[in-house]
């Protein structure tokens, strides 16, 4: 099935009957959705709902039926869309001597970590940072990073290069309110600079109401998806979450050129 291109968006990503087996139990059953550069797209469900596994089916992480096309005007469809992912977090000993400058070569660059720094890789590292905002943190001690520091360099490291899909699969869940704004506030400036596809795991269905374009109910198959007034007063959501009185949410074609340029 062929993802239609909007006016205002000029990629898609298709996922059609995508499913999930260990045995004979389905994990996930015929999942197919299609998702807009420039939108955020949330993936609710109670716990083993099958969530994490339908991200890790994404990343061919997991076997898998079932197709992934992603489409532009600019490339010829693939299904091997370029992927972006940020994990619930990433464990450190505090008395790691890695600094973030060390974690990021690691990530982006062949040079070895433990030859002294050339100037053009303190240009790289402070280039990836810099797309969220995060230059400062690049000599601190990465196991003494808070958890929305720490999220934000995950975050870099995920854009770079910047891919088709981002998955961010809870990513703010060991962050406290601050961090937890900051990093939104980074992901909408994303949205707006880049036009990527976001697709966000998260329990914080507040969140989801203020950033989502859409929200996708999944129970090892789609049972509501929609708008986030659809889905949250339709039955199954009800009958999973109860009612829930959503924030306003935060409209991505509210957010300016000069806040991206602030965060």
């Amino acid at each position: 099935m062929s993802c239609p291109l909007g006016k205002a968006h000029v990629c898609c990503t298709q996922i059609s009957n995508l499913t999930v087996q260990s045995g004979k139990a389905v994990i996930l059953d015929n999942i197919s959705l299609h998702m807009h550069c420039g939108e955020l797209t949330a993936i609710v469900g109670r716990n083993g709902a099958g969530k994490t596994t339908f991200l890790k089916a994404l990343l061919g992480a997991v076997p898998h039926t079932g197709t992934i096309t992603f489409e532009s005007e600019n490339k010829a469809p693939t299904t091997k869309p370029r992927f972006g992912y940020v994990p619930q977090q990433l464990s450190l000993d505090a008395g790691s001597p890695v600094s973030v400058e060390d974690l990021v070569l690691a990530s982006v660059s062949r040079y070895p970590v433990w030859l002294p720094r050339r100037k053009k890789d303190k240009t790289l590292v402070q280039h990836v940072l810099s797309r969220v905002s995060a230059e400062s943190l690049a000599e601190k001690k990465a196991g003494e990073l808070s958890g929305g520091e720490m999220q934000r360099v995950m975050l870099a490291l995920a854009i770079h290069p910047v891919p088709d899909i981002l998955l961010l699969d809870e990513p703010v869940s060991a962050v406290d309110k601050t961090g937890i704004k900051l990093f939104y506030d980074v992901v909408s400036s994303l949205r707006y600079n880049y036009d990527i596809t976001i697709l966000l795991i998260s329990h914080d269905l507040d969140i989801i109401a203020r950033h989502a374009d859409r929200v996708v109910l999944i129970d090892r198959e789609i049972t509501a998806q929609g708008t986030v007034e659809e889905v949250y007063n339709s039955t199954p959501f009800i009958e999973t979450f109860g009612h829930i009185i959503a924030a306003p949410p935060t409209r991505f074609n509210n957010f300016r050129k000069t806040d991206a340029e602030h965060i």
